[in-house]
């Protein structure tokens, strides 16, 4: 068989050869039927509920998860977690870019109501599909049929009951809505082993205790983006003009409580589910939200999902740092299910002006009856709202967040350093103060030199686990170098050389497996060589060579300050004072420095992406050179910042960036490279032009080297 399959002639190789023949299951699926009662009235002030219902883990804030994982390394990510100049994560959907020069890219959301499946398991998984779909909405697609699905089923098989709800839920996903959506599912896993069993241990009678989850699916939906420029996120924005809230209400005005959050707080569960009950409603849904995004008339958008009405609106007032003002034609009863209720749809901000095109556009599609205005969005903190014209709520929308993060605040109290959470609940608590406010003080211009064909070379240099060379490569690229690849085996081999080039610039990531010190670790693979040793102090001596260090590469040459001209009084870099890897978008002050990088650009306030570990600056017995620090992390009134989560490594002064004397030599811990063009930011102002302003920085390289 090898010597067929080597040779030129096609061979006929039989299916059972290759993957033997496996056998086929049978299962006897018997279903069983599910009561779990009435949803119970609860019998609280409405203000509570609201406060409870946010304060919910599943309805809460993510952040100590969100903020702990690399969300901007690539520099192709268009979107992440995080919203608006507060940084709030709420954001429905995930973008990438498909490369550094244009604005086409990708797009994945996730869909999931695994709790309905206990009483309605092809509910659930109609309503995982549809979530999946509201929350991509948020992004400009084509048309429904590019999307694709992956499907993640999960069951305990075998368990009585079990078999039949997978059965049914499958065929009414697979057979019945996709089909009818017009949407491939290509690709998927499944888990069948959703059992758990144990023993207590102050049990006499040590009798087997087991336990089952529900039959779940989890739907990620994948598609094309021609411009990741024009995708919504839920920030309410009050200087476009007089503005409304508009509900599309998939949900018919059913308002089922079955499986809510509400319903769970109330120790109840309910028989009567969310459902996606006309697969048409969805599919006119995204046709309007698509066309609405294309013309222009959407100022902000955000499904509907865990917590109801309630907790969208008020995500989109945490993200924009603004009011409400709701109305509800309804009776007092009926206000809860109004509020609280965990169908399909979604909230869109849209300008006064503009409405009569949008409902025209609602009734092109047939769904101008799902389309409710409940109300708008005011300056101030307040969220108030009436139902038939008399109050029902008024509630301090800060106190609301600051539940809303409770439990994300909490673990990050008992998992960091304590007085680094309860930084983070100050700042979150001063409502009016963002995260980001940047000012540019320059114009990001081209060198002249770009219109000729020279393009001296600069070395991206790595080590063995570094991620962030081909950003990085790509910003000297752009600034007219010529990036070339090198990892230290080259050097070390003896296969290039540092002098071949005009300067090098060592990259971040996470080399050695991101072990503590893995920087200084890198240095010593330098110092500890003789002959490289000697060919990066002879590098680095030479007043016509530059070198840059970011992140990990920023520790790196820290820990080589022996052999680099003027930089006597660098610091180390330690372990982040919150004691967590830290990722965020960060605002930082460049400051008046001899870095050739920074040249022109002193004063300005810009976001940045951080992400690192171990960034915090100790300079021991060593004074901090006002003249040599080049960046600190600021406020958003440009002020030094010395708390958590302004400073999120804890340095001294906020410093994280330096120079040596003859600002041939820049170490940073943010990651510019990633910054490259306002598309990257997860938020910038609108006025920006497509290249970033950190993208000056990388052309003063190229203008020093002449």
């Amino acid at each position: 068989l090898e010597d067929e399959l080597l040779g030129d002639a096609p061979v006929d190789v039989p299916m059972e050869l290759m993957l033997g023949k496996p056998p086929k299951m049978h299962r006897d699926a018997q279903a069983i039927p599910v009561s779990a009662g009435p949803v119970n009235d609860q019998h609280k002030a409405l203000e509570t509920l609201v406060s409870e219902v946010l304060g919910h883990p599943t309805v809460g804030s993510k952040s100590f998860l969100i903020t702990i994982g690399d969300r901007t390394v690539g520099g192709l990510v268009a979107r992440d977690q995080m919203v608006g100049p507060w940084q709030v994560p709420v954001a429905d959907a995930a973008v990438t870019l498909s490369g550094f020069e244009h604005f086409s890219g990708e797009c994945m959301a996730i869909g999931e109501r695994t709790p309905l499946a206990v009483v309605d398991g092809p509910a659930s998984g109609r309503m995982a599909v549809g979530e999946a779909i509201t929350n991509i909405a948020c992004v400009p697609l084509a048309k429904m049929s590019d999307l694709r699905l992956s499907a993640n089923w999960m069951a305990a098989a075998g368990e009585p009951g079990q078999d039949a709800v997978l059965f049914e839920t499958v065929h009414a996903v697979g057979m019945e809505l996709c089909p009818e959506l017009g949407i491939a599912i290509p690709v998927g896993k499944d888990s069948m082993s959703l059992k758990t069993r144990w023993h207590r241990d102050d049990d006499p009678a040590n009798e087997e205790i087991s336990m089952i989850a529900p039959v779940s699916l989890v739907v990620s939906a994948f598609a094309p983006v021609a411009d990741v420029r024009h995708s919504l996120t839920p920030q309410l924005r009050l200087n476009r003009g007089p503005s409304r809230l508009l509900l599309l209400d998939l949900g018919q005005g059913n308002n089922r409580l079955g499986g809510s959050i509400y319903a769970q707080l109330g120790q109840s569960f309910g028989n009567d589910v969310p459902d996606l009950d006309e697969a048409e409603h969805l599919k006119a849904f995204f046709s309007v939200i698509q066309r609405l995004n294309r013309e222009g008339l959407l100022l902000a958008y955000h499904d509907r999902s865990d917590g109801g009405l309630i907790a969208s609106l008020c995500e989109m007032a945490f993200a924009g740092r603004c009011g409400l003002r709701l109305d509800f034609d309804m009776s007092r009863e009926n206000l809860p299910g109004a509020l609280f209720a965990e169908e399909l749809g979604a909230v869109i901000q849209v300008r006064v002006d503009d409405l009569k095109k949008v409902r025209a556009i609602c009734r092109d599609e047939g769904i101008d009856a799902l389309l409710q205005d409940i109300g708008r969005p005011q300056n101030g903190r307040q969220l108030l709202a009436r139902c038939s014209g008399k109050p029902v709520l008024d509630m301090d929308l800060c106190e609301l967040q600051l539940k809303w993060a409770e439990t994300s605040l909490a673990i990050q109290g008992l998992r960091d350093h304590p007085e680094c959470a309860a930084q983070e609940k100050a700042f979150l608590s001063s409502w009016e103060e963002p995260l980001l406010r940047p000012q540019v003080t320059f114009e990001v211009q081209a060198p002249a030199v770009l219109s000729g064909d020279r393009r001296p070379s600069v070395a991206i240099l790595r080590e063995q686990g570094v991620n962030g060379q081909v950003e990085m490569a790509a910003a000297f690229d752009m600034a007219g170098f010529r990036a070339v690849d090198v990892h230290m085996t080259d050097l070390i081999d003896g296969q290039t050389r540092l002098d071949t080039f005009q300067g090098f610039v060592a990259c971040g990531g996470f080399s050695y497996g991101d072990v503590l010190g893995a920087g200084r670790g890198w240095a010593s693979s330098i110092l500890f060589r003789d002959a490289l040793g000697e060919q990066f102090s002879g590098f680095l001596s030479k007043d016509n060579r530059f070198a840059l260090g970011v992140c990990n590469g920023c520790q790196m040459l820290a820990a080589l300050r022996q052999i680099i001209p003027g930089s006597e009084s660098w610091p180390e870099f330690i372990r982040n004072r919150s004691e967590q890897f830290e990722a965020r978008l960060s605002q930082v002050r460049i400051e008046a420095s001899s870095s050739l990088f920074f040249k022109g650009m002193e004063g300005s306030l810009l976001p940045v992406a951080s992400a690192h570990g171990e960034g915090r600056a100790d300079f021991g017995a060593r004074a901090v050179t006002p003249g040599l620090v080049a960046l600190r992390y600021v406020t958003a009134s440009g002020e030094p910042a010395e708390f958590y989560p302004q400073n999120p490594n804890g340095s001294p002064q906020g410093v994280t960036g330096l120079c040596n004397r003859d600002g041939r030599v820049t170490i940073m811990m943010p990651h510019p490279e990633r910054t490259l063009r306002t598309a990257n930011f997860s938020w910038a102002p609108a006025a920006w032009k497509a290249r970033s302003p950190w993208q000056q920085m990388f052309n003063n390289a190229r203008l020093w080297v002449g």
